[in-house]
């Protein structure tokens, strides 16, 4: 097949052999001494120093903040330093990609996260360990997570595709049991997907301007899942990152809270699990595998197997459920706000009511007490989606250094009967609304408030 052999190419001139920081076993952050030193990088390192004078004849020496939005083209970009250009050139220098339909989108992801690292560089953000964010540590990021897509989201490893059951468990190394599991893994027995995910994207992340909002309520959810009971939260849904977003913004509050943000269970779309981009990611989360409304329509010879795994879902759910202690994401939109591209405006997308029905039903039919948070999330500008819904997998990837911002409302109780069911829903969207509108106020971009 054209498609994983061309991108399989581009993932073996890139190291896809050897370990690097973003799928790393051995640390969760960056040290010093270990960013450069992977020959994985291979020429992208050791050609820095040679050819930064060359590059800075057309590369900007200073970076500027990031457009917001969906603005993707190369001039609304942040510029280049020469020592990220020097990295960014080589690495796509070696892309051996003979289809130009595939090189495009794969150029353009690698260009929107090395200036989304770049102008982070230059704002003077840290990775956690207080090192630099530098050009080699996009390199190896980039580099790590193209060839994880390749080996398990296009199958070209020795295993295949990576399929995910309904309820998938995080893989976190070394914790893996099936022996299905390990021969699947093999040499990456041991790489913590969960932290990669996180290390990727925290340093697009703006997190000492970010804003989290409701912290009470949070620790209010932990408690609750301590003391062995559930916990939902209805969120609006913004990027591809938002799983990211709420864990590196709860490691904010606390370690605790950050412990808790590694145990929430999301409920995933097909294209997280399929989009070979998104199934390392995918593969460090806790998950709920389903079709949503949305798309479950686009193939009609398709729709029984996907309502039938639909329903596997809900009942492992159920199941979960019933154990006790389990926290759940969701976004009852089913799907990823949208910008409104006339005004620049960006809504939050209405929360569809048979969706809550069926949460609080399968709350309810557990037996065990389940609560209902409202989770508000502010991160369009860090991964902006297309500004139009596509079925299909393989979309634009959009990546931006910039502030994000969560917000936990106030529980709302699980009350009333069917005849009022739509009055809990209307709750818990305007509780959402409402945080939402407070959290851009707070971070400086009320131009989105609809």
């Amino acid at each position: 097949m054209k498609f994983s052999t061309s991108i399989l190419t581009a993932a073996l001139v890139l190291g896809a052999s050897s370990s690097t920081y973003a799928f790393s076993t051995q640390q969760s952050t960056l040290t010093r001494n270990n960013i450069g030193r992977s020959s994985s990088l291979g020429p992208l390192a050791s050609s820095t120093e040679d050819k930064v004078e060359t590059a800075a004849a057309s590369s900007s020496t200073a970076a500027t903040p990031a457009n917001g939005l969906n603005d993707t083209a190369p001039g609304s970009r942040t510029p280049l330093t020469p020592e990220f250009q020097v990295v960014r050139d080589a690495a796509v220098g070696q892309l051996k990609l003979p289809n130009p339909a595939l090189e495009k989108p794969l150029v353009h992801f690698m260009d929107e996260y090395f200036a989304s690292l770049c102008t982070a560089a230059a704002a003077g953000a840290k990775n956690p360990d207080g090192s630099e964010i530098t050009a080699q540590q996009a390199g190896k990021m980039m580099m790590t997570t193209l060839s994880y897509g390749v080996k398990y989201g296009l199958g070209a490893g020795p295993s295949g595709k990576f399929i995910f059951d309904v309820r998938h468990k995080a893989i976190r190394g070394g914790e893996a049991e099936e022996e299905s599991l390990k021969a699947m893994l093999g040499d990456d027995v041991d790489v913590d997907f969960y932290a990669a995910g996180c290390d990727f994207f925290r340093p697009s992340m703006d997190l000492e301007n970010s804003l989290v909002l409701g912290e009470d309520n949070m620790k209010k959810a932990l408690e609750q899942i301590n003391n062995g009971e559930n916990v939902v939260f209805l969120a609006n849904h913004q990027s591809e990152a938002d799983p990211q977003v709420v864990s590196c913004l709860f490691e904010k509050v606390s370690e605790d809270c950050g412990d808790f943000a590694s145990r929430v269970t999301y409920v995933a779309g097909h294209k997280v699990t399929t989009d070979p981009l998104a199934v390392p990611f995918s593969m460090g989360r806790n998950l709920l595998c389903i079709h949503s409304k949305k798309h479950i329509d686009a193939d009609p010879e398709t729709k029984p197997a996907k309502s039938k795994q639909n329903m596997s879902a809900m009942s492992s759910m159920l199941g979960g459920l019933k154990e006790g202690g389990m926290a759940i994401w969701v976004a009852p939109s089913g799907g990823r706000d949208r910008r409104d591209v006339e005004t620049g405006k960006i809504p939050i997308a209405p929360f569809d009511q048979k969706t809550v029905d069926m949460f609080r039903l399968m709350g309810n039919k557990s037996k065990t007490p389940t609560h209902f948070y409202p989770m508000s999330m502010v991160s369009y500008d860090l991964c902006p989606p297309p500004d139009f819904v596509e079925a299909g997998v393989g979309e634009q990837r959009n990546v931006r250094y910039t502030p994000i911002g969560i917000c936990i409302g106030d529980e709302v109780p699980n009350v009333g009967g069917a005849e009022k069911r739509h009055l809990f829903t209307e709750k818990a969207e305007e509780e959402c609304m409402e945080g939402y509108t407070e959290l851009l106020k707070g971070l400086g971009m009320e131009s989105y408030i609809p």
